[in-house]
């Protein structure tokens, strides 16, 4: 059975940020809060996770993960930035964007897009993020949760825990969680493309 967890949105607790870095690190699938709403989160490299994300969102490994990383420091490992991407990038990193880049060998390539070589990037605004990502000192890897048949802009955590107790090990609860998306941007060509429209301006992007 999952764990939940009550984690102060302004001030998170140590204690509990320590014991989900724990279960990270020890194989677990985790589902946590972010700035666009909730998602599925596992370690980088961790295949039996990542199969566990992908069955409880039912998809197939066509469909990609996101790297949440801390900063642009981090994010440099994984991709690979020119100098225009990266001043665009530190403009408007941490924030509500998905930035798709190109991959480095950090990634494996089963994690990178198959044809193009880039990976979706993200580095979260939100403080719970953070600490998690401070805790396991390493990107996470992340998907987006949804279910095809309920609104998860209705459903409480604790309904998502009883849904998925006996798939994931751990539910963070901030009370509050906005359901929402990033804005997705492609960073790869020579000008910003716009994927996907959300949180994030795009005024910034010349979009």
């Amino acid at each position: 059975m999952s764990q939940f967890f009550n984690i102060h949105l302004d001030n998170p607790q140590p204690r509990l940020i320590a014991q989900t870095a724990d279960i990270l690190r020890k194989g677990g699938v985790i589902v946590y809060p972010t700035e666009s709403g909730y998602a599925l989160g596992c370690m980088l490299g961790d295949t039996d996770a990542q199969n566990r994300i992908r069955q409880i969102r039912g998809v197939d490994d066509k469909h990609l993960f996101t790297l949440m990383c801390r900063n642009l420091s981090e994010l440099g490992n994984y991709a690979i930035v020119n100098n225009s991407q990266f001043r665009l990038l530190k403009a408007n990193t941490p924030g509500a964007y998905t930035f798709i880049l190109n991959a480095t060998r950090e990634v494996p390539r089963k994690l990178q897009h198959p044809k193009r070589s880039t990976i979706g990037i993200r580095v979260s605004l939100h403080t719970v993020v953070q600490a998690i990502l401070e805790a396991i000192d390493a990107p996470l890897l992340s998907m987006t949760l949804s279910f095809p048949d309920a609104d998860m802009a209705t459903m409480e955590p604790w309904e998502i825990r009883d849904r998925l107790e006996h798939i994931v090990d751990l539910v963070i609860d901030v009370e509050h969680c906005p359901t929402a998306a990033t804005t997705v941007i492609n960073l790869t060509g020579d000008i910003p493309e716009l994927i996907r429209e959300g949180l994030g301006d795009l005024a910034p992007f010349g979009l």
